[in-house]
């Protein structure tokens, strides 16, 4: 799971500084505040790993492109306006789920040279002289070493074409291989990648991979959910295909619905038991106060056609998915997507609560509590929802989530630059450093409320 991020020079951000990242973190604040701008740097990086250009240092996406999480246009367009540097700084923080060990390379019996679950890393990316991206700095920190690629410099000052590699802390250091050792390495692969060059010019170089592997395995397992969802249809066409996730629209989840039940897929429940991922959905929209029950089954034996169908009640008649409130086709893929993913996944949600009504906000924070506790996935939810905090607050005070498992954030713009403050949540549910206004001024609307009905009444009564 992702645990920290650093930033510098993002779009509204010009710095964030060691902002934690928990099994739940919720980001809230006004429109235009940066909420969604933390979301999308992480979604650059996915589509960047994802992306099969080696030669491209980032990706900024494209229009129309089923690559494209997020498009950003130029490199100018995704830099903090107010920049004293044209370089994109950032640190990214995670988890693996199971512990990385290096080996000795020259000793298979001896103890590990590394090992460790907590890896980090830092990039630079700015321009050459031409405005091309490059990387001005790239360095992985595991197990107390910082393994870090820099460029050489250069005639032009800013035109890279050869770097060094360097161990800056830590036990370690890398053996050259013999022979005659190249003039610089090659530039890094994409922001994050060692170029083959570094295992050929070091005996002792080939764990660097491992590195760049976990760093892919992370965006891999890293998941989106955009905040417009597609409209409910009467019918829906799968091929037999097994999407990884819902689609940016959620216009997938029919998919992933038929697909997880055609081999089989159970999801656990908090008790230990487990049950197909259809049944577990339609007990949370039953839970939720949405519907009875659903099931997705073929218009015919012959078409590959599906059809949703719904009841109210127990004793209502059974309707096609349209023909019930707005709310169930926009909350079906964020649930589907909580369980629907592999375990120990991250989720990125925006605005999951759009089109709900107060009480299923607030039934969403015990779906993201269910899924986190029953399938270990991480989720990182951007919102406006006070009732989906406030009942987050109540399930800490209650004991069933642990506050620590929680990083909740405000974000506001007061001079222009996007600012991030994290909410002190105690034992008790209760945040200790609630922003002004956090959640507008809800008690100055019932002052002047109260007082311009007793104004009325007073005119009437003259």
């Amino acid at each position: 799971m992702l645990t920290g991020l650093d930033l510098s020079n993002f779009k509204a951000w010009e710095r964030i500084r060691e902002m934690r990242l928990a099994r739940l973190t919720g980001l809230f604040g006004t429109n235009s505040s940066g909420k969604s701008s933390i979301l999308q740097v992480l979604l650059m990086l996915k589509q960047t790993a994802d992306s099969p250009d080696r030669q491209q240092v980032l990706y900024l996406g494209e229009e129309k492109s089923e690559r494209s999480l997020a498009v950003f246009g130029t490199f100018d367009d995704l830099l903090f306006k107010g920049a004293k540097q044209r370089s994109l700084d950032l640190k990214l923080s995670w988890r693996t789920l199971e512990e990385l060990v290096v080996a000795d390379p020259e000793d298979d019996d001896a103890e590990p040279i590394l090992s460790g679950s907590d890896i980090a890393i830092a990039t630079s990316v700015g321009e050459d002289a031409q405005g091309r991206l490059v990387v001005d700095e790239m360095a992985y920190e595991f197990a107390g070493c910082r393994f870090a690629m820099r460029p050489r410099p250069s005639s032009d000052g800013r035109t890279q074409s050869k770097y060094d590699l360097s161990v800056e802390s830590g036990p370690f250091s890398f053996k050259k291989s013999q022979g005659r050792p190249p003039e610089g390495l090659s530039p890094p692969v994409k922001f994050y990648g060692f170029p083959d060059q570094v295992r050929a010019a070091y005996q002792n170089a080939g764990f660097l991979s491992d590195l760049e592997l976990e760093f892919e395995r992370q965006m891999q397992r890293t998941y989106y959910l955009g905040p417009l969802r597609e409209y409910p249809y009467r019918d829906y066409r799968w091929s037999g295909t097994e999407p990884m996730d819902m689609g940016r629209r959620g216009e997938k989840v029919v998919s992933a619905l038929l697909s997880a039940a055609a081999r089989g897929a159970t999801v656990g429940k908090r008790r230990g038991k487990r049950q197909p991922l259809e049944a577990k959905v339609a007990w949370w929209l039953k839970e939720l106060g949405l519907i009875h029950d659903f099931q997705v089954e073929p218009i015919n034996k012959e078409s590959n056609l599906y059809r949703v169908s719904v009841r109210r009640s127990k004793s209502s008649a059974r309707v096609l998915l349209p023909d019930v409130g707005f709310g169930v086709s926009q909350v079906l893929p964020v649930i589907v997507l909580c369980f629907y993913v592999p375990e120990g996944s991250t989720i990125l949600l925006e605005q999951p609560e759009i089109h709900l009504h107060p009480s299923v906000q607030q039934g969403l924070a015990d779906v993201f509590i269910d899924a986190i506790q029953t399938r270990g996935v991480q989720i990182i939810v951007e919102s406006h929802s006070e009732h989906l905090l406030r009942r987050l607050q109540r399930r800490v005070a209650e004991g069933k989530f642990n506050k620590d498992d929680a990083a909740l954030y405000f974000c506001e713009t007061p001079n222009g630059a996007s600012t991030l403050t994290g909410l002190d949540l105690d034992l008790f549910g209760q945040v200790r450093n609630w922003p002004r206004d956090f959640f507008g001024n809800e008690l100055e609307d019932i002052a002047k409320s109260i007082e311009a009905g007793r104004k009325r009444r007073q005119k009437s009564e003259a």
